[in-house]
Formats: structure tokens, sequence, C-alpha cells
């Protein structure tokens, strides 16, 4: 039986890393194309960059020629776009380098699997966002009709790469599923997000920078679950469709490195210097991000299998065992604190 062939972008970022080791648990053959930025990371392939089933490329998505070759050579079952500048706190010292990617990349693969998609109908691409193109969700949870209304420039971005892609299954009847998912959180996610920075601060015994009052909430989601949830879309998704992935836990970031102080705790002995410290706030800051994820449960039957507190402590634990993980990163400029308005 030959096995599927599938695409990830941006499969050394911490999402793609998870859903190619997941992919490849599930028998498939993954290429991995990823341009290779500061958030790229080699030690998230390791285990697998000498699997048979598992190719790497190193590849922009504004590189339309080379990105027509690898469709038109590996011809894939689906693409799994991961491919995204994506933090908030950069997009506000910078937001040049979100449009190109976010945007213009998108338009860019949007164009080649258009002519790749017509002569192989039954090839999907899947589009993956955020919960945080709809911006504040103060009372209540978004669904997938919930108007969008980005707060940050990389939201904005995001948006409008989710608008690209729905124009294109509307006007030249692509075959794409747009998802928005929750704050992930597991193994191998870059120490410039909230919980590899304080497991950080926490090994080095430091002090926890939280931004103003650490009252902003979020739902969180462990990265495997919505890796399991994209390929159950792929598999069993509606072309055209938006898909809500969330857990419907919602905790502040407080509540966050209380819990994760705790757990470390129970893992190591850690030094008088760990307390939170409340920092200075990120300009608009967005107070309450929460979604409606009944769609996808209905149809898809998929729901999230780990609960926030086995969660924490599986990321803990993966960071502590792989202390070498933050030595090949720039931490000083990791950790540096930006995002805040000159």
């Amino acid at each position: 039986m030959v096995k599927k062939r599938i695409i990830v972008t941006g499969g050394l970022g911490f999402i793609g890393s998870n859903l190619i080791d997941l992919l490849l648990k599930k028998n498939f053959q993954v290429i991995n194309i990823d341009k290779i930025t500061y958030s790229s990371n080699f030690y998230n392939t390791k285990k697998y960059k000498n699997n048979k089933n598992y190719k790497f490329i190193k590849c922009d998505l504004n590189n339309k020629n080379k990105l027509k070759k690898i469709l038109n050579k590996f011809k894939p079952k689906c693409i799994f776009n991961l491919a995204a500048e994506t933090h908030v706190d950069r997009s506000i010292d910078g937001p040049e380098n979100f449009i190109k990617s976010n945007i213009l990349g998108v338009f860019n693969l949007l164009e080649v699997f258009k002519k790749y998609s017509k002569k192989n109908s039954k090839s999907k691409l899947i589009h993956i966002s955020t919960d945080e193109v709809y911006g504040d969700v103060l009372k209540g949870r978004s669904n997938e009709d919930y108007p969008y209304k980005p707060s940050s420039p990389y939201a904005a971005s995001k948006a409008s790469s989710d608008h690209l892609v729905y124009s294109y299954v509307r006007t030249y009847k692509l075959p794409a599923i747009i998802t928005n998912c929750s704050n992930n959180y597991g193994p191998k996610q870059h120490p410039e997000k909230l919980l590899p920075k304080l497991i950080y601060y926490i090994i080095k015994n430091k002090s926890l920078p939280i931004y103003g009052k650490g009252l902003n909430s979020r739902e969180w989601i462990y990265v495997t679950d919505h890796c399991e949830a994209l390929i159950k879309i792929f598999q069993k998704g509606k072309v055209g469709n938006f898909y809500n992935i969330g857990s419907n836990i919602n905790k502040t970031n407080i509540e966050i490195a209380k819990s994760l102080i705790k757990i470390a705790k129970k893992n190591i002995k850690i030094g008088k210097n760990v307390k939170i410290k409340f920092v200075k706030d990120r300009p608009g800051h967005d107070v309450r991000y929460a979604l409606n994820s009944k769609k996808i449960h209905k149809e898809i039957k998929w729901k999230p299998k780990i609960n926030l507190n086995k969660g924490i402590n599986l990321t803990f634990k993966w960071y502590l065992n792989n202390l070498q993980y933050y030595s090949s990163i720039k931490m000083k400029e990791a950790t540096k604190r930006i995002g805040l308005k000159k």
C-alpha cells in the first residue's frame, strides 16, 4: 500500500514539528518545508531526521517556482500550512515580516495550490489560524460565525490570510479548510512564549515576568490534542469550512504561572528568586479569548484528551529533560522584552 504524502509548512516550528511527529507515527510520508527563521529549530526534528518517511526542504512560501516544483514532484494528498510569524510582541515592533509571511506567503501558496489541485482533485489544503482573529471575547465564546476583529498586526495578518483562503474556496473552488485554534502549549515551543519562558526562569532561579496584573484570560490546549484535531479535519472535515479547535479551559496568566510554580516544586527544588513579578503590559493587549468548539465535536467527533494540569506537568518535564533545547536558542534575544511602542 502506497503511503499518503503530506506537506507540512513551518515544520521546524513548535506546532509543525509536533504535527510531523504524529503524522509519522500514523504512517504518513512527510515533507517538511521551512524557510528557517529565528523560531525554526532543528532540535525539534532531530528525533526523526533519519526516518525514511521524512524529508526536509528549505523553502520560503514566497518562492513560487520552488514551491511549484515541490508540489509537482511529491504530489501531496494534503498541505498543512503552519508557516507563519506568530509572536504578537514582534508584530508590534516590526509588522513587515508578518505581512510578507502571513499574507504574501499564503497568497503564493494559494496560487501554486490552485494549479496543482486542478490536476490532483483529491488533495486538500488545511490552513492553520488562531483564535486571536476574533479579538476580545469578553463574554461567552466565539463560534465559527463570530466577526473578525483582530487587535494586533499579527492577528490582523492571520485574519487577512484566512479571508484570502476563503476567497479562493469561493472563487476558484479550492479544496481548502481553515482552522482557528486557541493558545497551544507543550514540548518544543520557542521560549518567547509564556510557558517555556517561565519554565526557563524557574530553572534559572529568576523572577517570572507577567504582563499587567496577569488577568488576561486565554484558552489553553495541549499541542498534541491540536495536532490530533488537524489530522481528523484532513480525514473528515468538509472543504470550505472553518473549524474552531479549543479545550474549553480558560485560565488567566497569573493562574498559569501559579500552577507552573506548584508543578515545578514537585519536580525540582526551586530557588528563592522564583516569584511572580508584574511588568508593563503589552499595547492593545486583548483581555480574553474563548472559542466555541461544538462544531468539531459534533461533525468530526474530536475532543481534547489532556487536561491542563497533566499538560503543564508533561511540558515542564520535557523542558527539564531537554535543557539542550534552551542552549540551541539565543536565550538573551528570546527573553528580551519587546513589543513596547516606541
